[in-house]
């Protein structure tokens, strides 16, 4: 019998659905998906430990440093001072200590000969323990003084990028104000959020494909590295409350992490915190 057309079109449509059904049966049996995904990376506000009035801005924003570079210097002029007023006293308990400690070895000595009553050997043992305590306290006090220069400093802790700034030469910044967003460039993840309903086929070690909404037409590799313990409702701001009796079920999502495996350096400044991602967890 010989087609026409016309079924030759419709043979051929739907030999093309019967593929394409096959290929979405395939990849719902092997894989769990979710595009609930984003890329993760190690992301802190930086902030200084000390006031202060800051003198320099060495950085801008989007710029790469190094760990250990300045990014501001505030300034010294304060604790510099109580640095070397804590540096003169220890030098002075120093000198009043080693007195003591040889008046104290003294008494020990004259008091095994006998040459001196027990209240001169206590005298000189309560003035040694004393200024030994008093030795130490101003140390502590110098250590803290020269710990307090060195925060004069707001340094980078990784490698990476000041994504923020939020400061600038002539301010005045409290102690624990935040004055860089700062993204290291040393590691990347992606955190998805399965639903519940999917966890009981996703384990640790799995294969994972992950596709990034801003690069397309790559696509990277990883592994499941870890599961929450919780639901990501759990740590919401008003995590919910079902006691009430205005009970709605909502199928929940679980976070699971996800590491990105053979990235190269060009890859990590490519995928930037938060994007979107689409990911696969192969499951047989």
């Amino acid at each position: 019998m010989k087609l026409t057309k016309k079924n030759k079109l419709v043979l051929a449509l739907a030999s093309a659905a019967l593929v394409f059904g096959t290929y979405f049966v395939y990849q719902h049996f092997v894989y769990v998906s979710s595009d609930d995904a984003q890329v993760g990376a190690h992301v802190v506000m930086l902030s200084s430990r000390v006031n202060g009035t800051i003198l320099k801005v060495l950085v801008d924003e989007n710029q790469k440093v190094k760990a250990g570079d300045t990014l501001a210097q505030i300034d010294t002029s304060d604790y510099s001072n109580a640095s070397q007023a804590a540096q003169a006293q220890v030098a002075s308990l120093e000198a009043r200590y080693k007195e003591a400690e040889v008046n104290f070895h003294r008494a020990v000595d004259l008091l095994r000969e006998q040459a001196i009553p027990r209240e001169r050997y206590d005298e000189a043992q309560a003035s040694f323990k004393e200024l030994s305590a008093k030795l130490k306290a101003a140390q502590a006090q110098n250590d803290q003084a020269n710990l307090n220069v060195s925060y004069t400093k707001i340094i980078a802790p990784n490698d990476g990028t000041v994504a923020r700034k939020s400061v600038e030469p002539g301010q005045f910044v409290p102690a624990g104000q935040a004055l860089f967003g700062f993204v290291a460039s040393n590691e990347r993840w992606v955190t998805a959020n399965l639903k519940e309903t999917e966890m009981s086929e996703v384990h640790i070690g799995q294969h994972v494909r992950i596709d990034i909404d801003a690069l397309a037409g790559e696509r990277f590799e990883g592994e499941v590295e870890s599961i929450s313990p919780s639901t990501g409702a759990i740590f919401s701001l008003l995590p919910p409350d079902n006691s009430t009796g205005n009970f709605t079920k909502v199928v929940q999502r679980v976070p699971v992490r996800i590491k990105l495996t053979n990235l190269k350096p060009v890859d990590i400044e490519r995928l930037q915190a938060g994007l979107s991602a689409v990911v696969g967890i192969r499951v047989h």
